[in-house]
């Protein structure tokens, strides 16, 4: 791993540990060329994953642009990182149980929005215009509605 500071590669690791949901390990690292610590994570490497989108298209999985999806519906929310890397996680996990390498976008936005609903509500109706491509304020109204209507009842 290439230091941050001085970019040297040469570096040990201090310390390991893997993360609650076990799909990540932290490492602190401290470079041996200028003393600076820095923190690295290994992810399993998910290989083969297709997603095959509305129009019927296909794309290789990309896990950075769901996390990316699920902070841009979480931003300025009371969601840290590690709540969505946990969500992430879980979507991967289920998703990768249900189907084996092709899996419809539509199964990664349901399986999405059904944590971000248990997480923080506000993120999920972000997530939800987005995903379902609100284009009036009576969807954001009906989809707002529907929350307080129906008892959270997704696994």
């Amino acid at each position: 791993m290439r230091c941050p500071k001085c970019t040297s590669i040469e570096d040990k690791v201090i310390d390991s540990r893997i993360s609650k949901e076990g799909g990540s390990i932290r490492r602190r690292r401290e470079c041996l060329e200028c003393g600076n610590r820095f923190t690295t994570t290994e992810l399993l490497v998910r290989e083969g994953l297709v997603v095959i989108k509305r129009d019927g298209r296909r794309e290789d999985f990309d896990r950075e642009k769901l996390v990316r999806a699920a902070r841009a519906a979480c931003h300025k929310r009371p969601v840290d990182n590690e709540q969505i890397g946990m969500l992430i996680e879980d979507v991967i996990d289920i998703l990768e149980a249900q189907y084996d390498t092709e899996i419809p976008s539509h199964a990664i936005g349901d399986a999405v929005m059904q944590r971000l609903r248990k997480i923080d509500e506000v993120a999920y109706v972000r997530f939800a215009s987005v995903y379902k491509e609100f284009r009036d304020v009576s969807e954001f109204m009906h989809e707002i509605n529907a929350l307080d209507k129906k008892p959270d009842s997704h696994a």
